[in-house]
């Protein structure tokens, strides 16, 4: 006898509720072992852990497989990968569950502690939960170097034989500072992997996370820089200057730290914003030096103590070889929008399986403007409106994008434009879209990743029975000009689209001219490029089912690892040790396990990544079959190819005509946020670092609007 209407809804009600209790114990065991694992870190500069944690963990693992590395190992990397990938499956369950959650923020304690707490300030725009982990972490470091001065300060009562007191404790404060920054060196990694599922389950994107990486980049190399002069020094008064250029194969080795300070030093010194933003290209190509940097601090303290930061580099390696395999790929690039504020909309065909969040990112790179810089842009198509496109919109900003932007907009247009993506890397949802009202504040560019929250919500508001938020877009241009962007907010492929069905409201501001000029209604241009049989469209790097993938990639590629190493340490290391009765050279040891690593990764990656681009490609003729079947209804000339088209023949003239222009003004922020009415307001901000620091104040002080909800972005273009 089947169930009527109501049991079945009481079945999927019981259902759903087992499943989000099953998904509440997973995240309680992933916590209870990151607990563990950070108890490890807070443990380590303890006599506890050293004289009676480590060694019982060395008796018990120590094998003629993998001797001593096996303790290292099972403390270090295994949490984390373990974290990692059970992780990607709790982030397949939330994609695949993601357009259910429309429901309005409900948790009004942790809205309030992601209220900024610091605006202004070296560290920026600091919320609660940020600030709270900052003093945590910095509380870790001081317990950790008193832990460690106090512990060996206690057994150097007397100077070794030729020294003085400061001498020795010079020496041990450098050890101390050495060994606090590799827990710092631990975490460095983990912000810039793209596509990490630890990011992502903790509900952070890669780019919101750069600067996670940048304040733990200047941590490290503060500890290691004082960590290599406080040996100098040492070296230098007690006449053993010549241990800077001592090479150890069974210890530590001084000259290879030395090569790796050095590279982490040029890193450092380009990293700055003020050499970075004005020489991005010697930024850029420095920072590839991190492969020196690893290389030799694993030399340096030898692999099994390299373990410490294995975790973050395990995943960030994954993650690079993966997108190194997708920039091989040259996309197909169906079309350009020139527009006459110097910017340009590139449309890329899409697999129509690939589906991504609103403002999500992608890395583009033009091999004939430059083959090695990629650039990251924000992505303002919507995977549900533009089921068979993703757009970027790039403005013209620096030598990359000028010359990018000289070859669309010609007088002789190219047929032909050769790119490759990376990406795109956003959040599995998007939290923005639980409010009862939106606010999007932006100045100039920031403008391009607002427009795929607003073609999402679009699409939202016409195929779904669900009630979309009310959006105010609170947008600022220098010229009269940079108007033209607002015509960018609808594709061209969604002009059909009711737009009365989005309670939508735009303010612009031109803060730079008194009324509008001349040159302000300038036609935009279109072009079509012609297609290449080797060209392919955007996909995922692993197929719509990624997070298992890299589940699969993570956990198969250390099974692989750790055989190889035993097999190596079993049948090649151990007998030379046991025939010729002597150690075997730590640093060799260190490179085989290098290569055995780069080498499990490098496999379970392209077998994976092959097998999904086979399936993409079986998929994409599937569809082309049906397209070929299905007769062509639109005009060949509505590629618009080469020519020109005015912004007001655009059949959405009405919906950019609609848009409140005042000149010579900037926009009251405080007074539009207090006027705003809804239980729920999200403000989301991007722009210049001073409008997002104006809106942060306003928010975090309460005294405006108490239902204020702070999101802040970090816009590419």
């Amino acid at each position: 006898m089947g169930l009527g209407p109501e049991g079945l809804k009481e079945k999927e009600t019981s259902s759903g509720a087992g499943m989000r209790t099953l998904e509440s114990m997973v995240l309680l065991l992933l916590m209870v072992v990151f607990v563990g694992y950070m108890m490890i870190w807070i443990m380590m500069p303890t006599n506890t852990f050293y004289l009676n944690w480590f060694p019982h963990i060395l008796k018990k693992t120590d094998s003629t497989y993998f001797e001593k590395q096996g303790a290292e190992v099972l403390i270090y990397p295994f949490p984390i990968l373990f974290i990692a990938t059970v992780g990607c499956f709790l982030l397949h369950r939330r994609k695949k569950k993601a357009h259910e959650n429309h429901q309005r923020v409900k948790r009004s304690f942790w809205a309030s502690w992601k209220r900024p707490a610091l605006v202004k300030g070296p560290l920026g725009i600091v919320s609660w939960i940020e600030l709270s982990f900052v003093v945590m972490v910095i509380a870790l470091l001081v317990w950790s170097i008193s832990s460690y001065l106090h512990n060996m300060f206690a057994t150097a009562h007397a100077a070794v034989k030729g020294e003085q007191v400061w001498e020795t404790k010079l020496s041990i404060v450098a050890l101390a500072l050495g060994l606090v920054g590799n827990f710092c060196l631990s975490l460095l990694f983990f912000p810039v992997s793209r596509g990490s599922s630890i990011l992502q389950l903790i509900g952070l994107t890669s780019e919101a996370s750069i600067k996670y990486h940048i304040w733990l980049g200047h941590l490290v190399m503060t500890l290691f820089t004082a960590h290599g002069l406080c040996y100098i020094i040492y070296w230098a008064n007690t006449s053993q200057i010549f241990l800077m250029f001592n090479w150890d194969n069974f210890a530590i080795c001084n000259l290879a730290g030395e090569i790796a300070l050095l590279a982490g030093l040029a890193m450092w010194a380009t990293s700055f914003p003020r050499i970075r933003r004005r020489m991005f290209e010697l930024f850029f190509y420095t920072h590839h030096l991190y492969i020196v940097f690893v290389v030799f601090y694993v030399f340096h303290v030898k692999f099994s103590y390299a373990c410490t930061m294995l975790p973050g580099f395990y995943l960030f390696i994954i993650d690079r070889f993966l997108r190194f395999l997708q920039s091989q790929q040259r996309i197909r690039l169906v079309s350009a929008r020139v527009l006459p504020c110097e910017a340009v909309e590139l449309n890329f065909s899409k697999n129509p399986g690939l589906s991504y969040s609103p403002t999500s990112m992608v890395f583009v790179n033009v091999p004939s403007i430059s083959k090695l810089q990629w650039h990251p842009f924000s992505v303002t198509s919507s995977s549900k409106l533009d089921a068979d496109k993703l757009s970027v919109v790039i403005k013209s900003e620096g030598n990359w994008s000028q010359n990018l932007y000289q070859k669309l907009s010609s007088t002789q247009p190219i047929d032909r434009l050769q790119v490759s993506v990376e990406g795109p890397y956003g959040p599995v949802s998007n939290d923005m879209l639980r409010h009862d009202t939106i606010v999007m504040v932006s100045g100039g560019s920031g403008i391009t990743p607002l427009i795929s929250i607003i073609r999402e919500l679009l699409f939202r508001a016409n195929n779904s029975g669900t009630k979309t938020p009310q959006i105010l877009l609170i947008c600022a241009f220098g010229k009269s000009l940079d108007l033209t962007m607002l015509n960018l907010i609808l594709p061209v492929s969604g002009t059909d689209l009711d737009i009365s069905c989005l309670q939508l409201q735009i303010e612009a501001y031109v803060t730079r001219e008194r009324e509008p000029t001349s040159n302000s209604h300038k036609p935009f241009q279109t072009i079509c490029f012609k297609p290449d049989p080797l060209d392919v469209p955007v996909s995922g790097i692993l197929g719509q089912n990624s997070w298992l993938w890299l589940a699969m990639i993570i956990s198969s590629s250390f099974v692989i690892f750790l055989v190889l190493l035993g097999i190596l340490t079993r049948f090649y290391i151990y007998p030379n040790e046991h025939d010729y009765k002597m150690m075997y050279s730590e640093s060799s040891r260190s490179a085989l396990s290098m290569l055995l690593l780069c080498v499990s990764i490098a496999t379970t990656a392209t077998a994976g990544f092959l097998w999904n681009k086979k399936q993409s490609v079986k998929e994409m003729g599937q569809i082309q079959a049906i397209d070929a079947s299905t007769p062509i209804t639109t005009s060949p000339s509505a590629c618009y190819s080469g020519g020109d088209q005015e912004l007001e023949s655009l059949p959405h003239r009405s919906f950019v005509e609609s848009t409140k222009v005042y000149y010579d003004r900037r926009p009251d922020l405080k007074g539009i946020l207090s006027d705003c009415e809804g239980s729920s307001i999200g403000v989301l901000v991007s722009g210049p670092r001073r409008m997002r620091q104006e809106v942060a104040a306003i928010c975090s002080s309460g005294l405006v609007n108490n239902n204020l909800h702070y999101h802040s972005m970090s816009f590419s273009w």
